[in-house]
């Protein structure tokens, strides 16, 4: 099933049709260009057109006359051209002509190497400057919609950004507004509110966040995780396709975690099957209810990417090997990585310098008290030394 009018298969189901005759048919709603059209139906005899009588060799909307209904996808654009209109004090609308821009300038970065997050992310913020009545083609006209809006200074470097790259395809140049962004220290949880969320979560979402916990990957380079990168038998995993130009990683993995990969469906190539934007939402969801369970406001400001925070800091902490934590990381840089360095001193600070120990005879021994956070000190007659924090 495709739309008759973009040609997409992301298509939406939007309910049952009910006919003349009693019989109902399927109505689509296409995600790309918003159309919503039905199922073709052909009566029993001769395949007429359930209206007309006609021939029908294309999908339509049934029942739809020379005037738009209203919940035409015509009917649609025409109410909301009528309220862009009223509503917008500069007048701005978002012509054909600018909707087709946006799709030349969205193919335009992904022949560029762009990442679909990044392409995503320059058409929110392009579109969001249309509805705050900025035009495109005027470079003035969006330094106007920059100066008024009330969104952060990172949101506004994030347009700028994109407005510059949308120039440099058409050729244009424009003089940069000024924006200072001030970085902010991110939010570090503690291993227990990271474990307490997991075990919280549905079983893929569980699988997901226990990945992220112990390999530092990015959410999106956990998506791309196939079956076979994974060795469950040696317990091995393995990243082959990095974000923002990072090295393709290995990673020793729990057998935690390893259960919790193996007990996954297997049905397609990739681990993690669902889509950013959905895996998104039901881990927003996972954390509101965990919050509300468990009385614990902060675990609402758990993210994916505070998660990488975690395993970055704490593996500083526990090896003080700044190149590892970078290897590890997948950065480009070491000055990314020495961020870490400043929030391990201040959230290890004031941690007790008391310690457990522990000994090991032999080789299973020591993994297992490796794999509950004990780390290795000293060999001594024969016997391995372990310690770990109080």
């Amino acid at each position: 099933m495709k739309c008759p009018e973009y040609g997409s298969t992301r298509l939406f189901r939007d309910g049952l049709r009910r006919l003349a005759d009693g019989s109902t048919t399927q109505r689509w709603l296409c995600r790309k260009c918003g159309y919503r059209f039905s199922e073709r139906r052909l009566e029993n005899a001769g395949g007429k057109d359930l209206k007309s009588g006609s021939a029908l060799s294309f999908n339509r909307r049934v029942g739809a006359g020379e005037n738009p209904a209203k919940n035409s996808a015509q009917g649609v654009v025409a109410l909301k051209e009528k309220a862009d209109a009223e509503s917008r004090a500069a007048g701005a609308t978002e012509s054909p002509k600018v909707s087709e821009m946006l799709f030349e300038f969205a193919w335009w970065l992904k022949k560029r190497g762009l990442k679909d997050p990044t392409i995503r992310a320059y058409g929110i913020v392009l579109k969001s400057l249309l509805d705050a009545g900025a035009d495109l083609n005027d470079p003035e006209s969006v330094k106007e919609a920059l100066a008024k809006t009330s969104k952060s200074a990172r949101w506004r470097a994030l347009a700028i950004a994109a407005y510059t790259a949308l120039l440099k395809m058409l050729g244009k140049t424009w003089e940069l507004p000024s924006c200072e962004v001030t970085r902010k220290l991110p939010f570090i949880p503690t291993e227990e509110e990271i474990d307490a969320l997991i075990s919280s979560c549905g079983r893929k979402t569980a699988a997901l966040l226990q990945t992220l916990k112990e390999t530092g990957m990015r959410v999106g380079e956990a998506l791309r995780l196939k079956w076979m990168d994974v060795d469950l038998e040696r317990r091995l995993l393995i990243l082959n396709e990095p974000e923002k130009g990072g090295n393709p990683r290995i990673f020793k993995i729990s057998e935690k975690l390893a259960g919790m990969l193996g007990g996954l469906p297997k049905k397609r190539e990739r681990i993690f099957t669902a889509s950013i934007i959905t895996v998104e939402t039901t881990f927003s969801r996972s954390r509101m209810r965990a919050a509300e369970k468990l009385q614990n406001p902060r675990l609402k400001r758990i993210t994916f990417h505070a998660i990488r925070h975690w395993k970055a800091t704490t593996e500083y902490h526990r090896t003080k090997d700044i190149l590892h934590v970078k290897q590890l990381l997948g950065h480009q840089r070491v000055d990314t990585t020495m961020l870490y360095i400043q929030l391990e001193e201040s959230l290890f600070s004031k941690q007790s310098d008391e310690f457990h120990s522990a000994v090991a005879k032999s080789v299973d021994e020591a993994r297992r008290l490796i794999e509950v956070g004990f780390e290795y000190v000293a060999t001594f007659e024969n016997v391995l030394l372990f310690r770990k924090r109080k």
